[in-house]
């Protein structure tokens, strides 16, 4: 049994790391780090701590789901007190990721916008989709609820990558987030990612290709977080038993 430790149990998918730990037979829950009190109880036995030092050291593997600041924090003490870590934050930028890198050189990492399978099959169909039907326009839209804070969701930009990767291009050169007023016809190689904000939608990501006549879409829709949270454990069993590095959802399911 693999002893983990939640990094930010006071968050969404925290608070559903917690439960599925308690009732699963492959985890036991050693330790969570928060920033302050709980508003609901943990199990005797398992520690509480706002020190990082503390919470390293406590546990066998990490499950990240806070913020770019929280992540950066955690993997510059972990460089210290190496350990394999799943990082499911969104919301990073370029030096986030660079550090990511940088701390996957000391130990196993796995890194992923979306835990979920869906998302990781859609990805794949994305790629074949995108290089076969090459004169279709790329068109995609993420729905999350009103509290999100990071717009495009990490899940889109990852998607939109896919698509620049899968026809050569580089997705900062072509990717439109946002289209107002006269602006002229669409380019070829124009890759549109667009978010929509409201309710309580866990998350839908749309991809469209365009052609003339026709037009596919590929839809995923997320109707609870605790797929995310599952994906996290079971993608922390297996990166127990991998070398120092950097990993994918991917990786993990064998796709």
């Amino acid at each position: 049994m693999l002893g983990i430790g939640v990094f930010g149990a006071g968050g969404r998918v925290g608070q559903l790391l917690v439960e599925l730990a308690k009732k699963s037979n492959a985890v036991k829950l050693e330790s969570v780090y928060v920033r302050k009190d709980l508003d609901f109880s943990i199990d005797p036995g398992v520690l509480i701590t706002k020190d990082l030092k503390v919470f390293l050291d406590s546990t066998e593997a990490i499950i990240d789901f806070t913020t770019a600041e929280g992540t950066s924090a955690l993997l510059e003490v972990a460089l210290e007190n190496p350990k394999p870590i799943v990082i499911g934050t969104t919301g990073l930028e370029e030096h986030h990721q660079n550090l990511i890198k940088e701390a996957s050189k000391k130990m196993p990492i796995l890194y992923a916008s979306n835990m979920s399978l869906g998302v990781a099959v859609l990805n794949k169909a994305v790629k074949l989709v995108a290089s076969t039907l090459r004169d279709f326009d790329i068109e995609i839209v993420e729905t999350h609820h009103r509290h999100k804070k990071d717009s495009p969701s990490g899940t889109a930009l990852h998607l939109a990558q896919t698509c620049a990767e899968a026809r050569g291009l580089n997705l900062d050169s072509v990717r439109q987030s946002g289209r107002n007023g006269n602006i002229g016809a669409r380019s070829k190689e124009e890759i549109g990612v667009m978010a929509l904000r409201g309710g309580d939608v866990t998350g839908i990501h749309n991809v469209g290709f365009y052609g003339n006549g026709e037009y596919l879409e590929l839809i995923h829709t997320a109707t609870s977080r605790a797929t995310f949270a599952q994906g996290a454990i079971q993608a922390a069993l297996w990166l127990q038993n991998q070398p120092n590095g950097l990993y994918g959802i991917d990786d993990a399911l064998g796709l």
